[in-house]
Parts: structure tokens; sequence; C-alpha cells
């Protein structure tokens, strides 16, 4: 299949979201998690005609969404969940913090995994709760999860794991093995565990990846699951997600969510979601290469102008996680990148402690605009 090919730098540059607004124009973009292709045929077609017929209210219900997201988890994941055990709302992340307020109480600690996506640190607060932090430990395979950190936490009070999978930033599909351990460990305490899945679409084949609450009886007991077509598929300014309980008993803490929480749902992220989830499996086929040809390049790259930075090619999403440090530029390398450079990565400490040194790139662009970041930061090192 042909790769995906990214839209023209300067049909970019008339986008007006957070990636071509943040920065001047003689910064290339490559931080916050949009790509840069056109959107799938299919979401544009219906939002055009959600336009003409103007069907700008509010989202119903029986949107489709959570069945067209129960056929997509079938055909991709060989899951099959049921739609009746889902609710949708404005984004992962709103519907992190509403689930954790059902499941915690104010001062309760929650594990989070740094190096990890920014806003769960702020989430676990925004929720009443502490976050308790048990790092990624570096394996065989690249970066895991700490089990026996994770148990240390349980036995010590916490109440409540924020999973990534697939990892933000590092890319990492967890090995159902762990899962099936880390679901065992939250049941022996009675912990829940609370699934983010928003890059999931973008695990490569030869992942392995597996949803969270299909590893196990004993995962879906203990589970959430926040999912979205936003990263796949570009379309986070649309705001929908999905909340899907592992169990018919798990789905009563759903139901008792305020009625707002499904009411933020917008119709317009309603619309490209049925689109993406039923019409679009060949865009997101075509992406899948595009991805595995950029993730390969940004290694050679790497190579061949920062010998010395560190990179392990990502089994999941755009996204690739770089140390910098042999390169001497502090704890935060992507503020002088900025400055001296004029790319834009997002900064490692962000992402916690873990993150000193290292910066995340955005490789979901076209292969030329990659080259040209990385080039001009080679000759910053070469200076």
């Amino acid at each position: 299949m042909r790769p995906l090919d990214a839209l023209p730098l300067p049909e970019l540059r008339e986008r007006s979201s957070a990636k071509w607004r943040a920065y001047p124009d003689d910064v290339l973009p490559l931080f916050v998690a949009e790509t840069d292709f056109a959107l799938a045929p299919a979401i544009t077609e219906r939002l055009r005609r959600a336009v003409e017929l103007g069907d700008t209210g509010y989202a119903a219900r029986a949107s489709g969404v959570r069945e067209a997201y129960a056929g997509f988890a079938g055909r991709r994941f060989g899951w099959h969940p049921d739609p009746a055990l889902m609710k949708t709302t404005c984004d992962v992340m709103m519907g992190v913090v509403e689930i954790l307020r059902q499941v915690t109480r104010p001062g309760d600690r929650v594990v989070v995994m740094p190096p990890v996506y920014p806003p769960f640190f702020d989430a676990v607060a925004e929720a009443g709760a502490v976050v308790e932090r048990v790092p990624l430990v570096i394996g065989a395979e690249g970066s895991e999860i700490d089990l026996d950190g994770v148990e240390a936490a349980l036995v010590g009070g916490a109440r409540a794991i924020l999973l990534c999978h697939p990892h933000n930033p590092t890319g990492t599909v967890h090995a159902p093995a762990i899962l099936r351990r880390l679901a065992e460990l939250a049941a022996a305490h009675d912990a829940v565990v609370v699934s983010d899945e928003i890059h999931a679409p973008m695990a490569h084949p030869d992942a392995g990846f597996v949803p969270f609450l299909a590893v196990s009886d004993t995962a879906s007991s203990v589970g959430f699951a926040l999912v979205s077509a936003s990263k796949a598929f570009n379309l986070a300014g649309l705001k929908c997600a999905i909340m899907v309980a592992g169990t018919a008993e798990r789905s009563g803490t759903l139901r008792s969510l305020p009625v707002e929480v499904e009411w933020r749902t917008s119709i317009f992220g309603a619309h490209a979601a049925v689109a993406a989830f039923t019409h679009s499996d060949d865009w997101l086929d075509a992406l899948l290469v595009r991805l595995d040809v950029n993730r390969r390049l940004l290694q050679g790259l790497l190579a061949d102008h920062l010998p010395l930075a560190r990179y392990r090619i990502p089994p999941a999403g755009f996204l690739g996680w770089v140390d910098l440090s042999a390169y001497g530029w502090g704890d935060d390398p992507g503020r002088r990148i900025l400055r001296d450079a004029r790319v834009a990565f997002h900064f490692g400490p962000q992402f916690g402690a873990e993150g000193r040194g290292h910066v995340r790139v955005n490789f979901g662009c076209d292969p030329e605009m990659l080259r040209e970041a990385v080039a001009r930061v080679g000759a910053l090192a070469g200076a």
C-alpha cells in the first residue's frame, strides 16, 4: 500500500490549530500531537453533509459512535466490547478525570508511570487525588511497567492506576502478560485501572497490541478504557471520546456520572468518529505505512546527524522519544533547539523528571520536514 502523503507546507500554514500558530513561520513545528495529513475522505464528506444540513445541535446518545467503535475494535483488535457498557464525552482526559472522581476519594493516591503525557499529572489533581509516581523501567525490549513498584504503591494504599497504552511518549505497547499481572495486582488490592488507549489505532501490526480490558477477565473486572478517533484521524478539535467499562458492574460507574459529562460530546466529533471507525480503514492503513516509513527514517537521520542520540523505534504512534543527554544541552534540550535551530520539539521534562535531557519528536509529517528538522539540530550539535 502507498504511504499517506502530507499536505504541502503552504496549505498546512493556513491551518489555525496550535501546531501552526504557536510559533513563527521560521520554526518547524514537530511538537504537539497533530498530524499533517488531509482528513480521511469519509470524514470530510460526513462533516460537509452535516454543515449543509445545519446538523450542528446537541449530540444524541444514539449517535452511532459506540456501535461504530465496537465494530472497529472487532476488526482491528479482535475485541468485541459491548456498546451498552460505553458512554461518550468531550475528550479522553475529561473522561479520565470524571472516572477518577467516581472511583477515588479526595487525597487518594493514583499510580502514574512517567515519563508520561503531561496532562496525566493535572488530571489526577483535578479529580482531587494525588499522583503516586512509579516510573517505567528499561527492559530488554525498551520501556516497560515496573510491576514491583506498582505493587508497592498498592500495598501502600494507592487506589487507582492510570495506564497509558500504547504509552505516550515512548510508544510502548505493553505486553499482554504484563497487563494481566497489572490487573491481578489491582484486583488483589481492590484498586481500579483506567487505561488511556487513544493511540491504539496506530499500533503497528507487529506490535502485538491487545486492549487492556481484553487481556483477561480480571482486567475487565477492574478496568475502564478511554478511546477516541482523535489522535489517529487528527480530530482533536472535534471533541468526542468514549468511556468503556469492562463489565456490567463497572458500567454502573459510568451511569452514575453527571449527565453533563455525556452532553459535552460534540455532534461534529460524533459524526467524524462514526466515519472514522466505520469507513476509514484504508486511510488508516495508509497512515500506518507512512508512520512506519517515518519512524525508521528518524532512526537513520539521528544516526547521520546526531549519532550520540538514543532512540528506540516506537511500536505505535507518531511520536519519537529521543535522549539527547550526551550533547550537554541541559535538562531541557528542546529549549536550546527551539532558540538556536528553530525547530519545536516537545520539551522532555514536561513528561516528568525522567524526561530530562529528552525531546519528543512528532514524525507525523512529510519526510522532508523531518529531514530538515533533524539536519538543523545536527548543525547545532556540530557548531
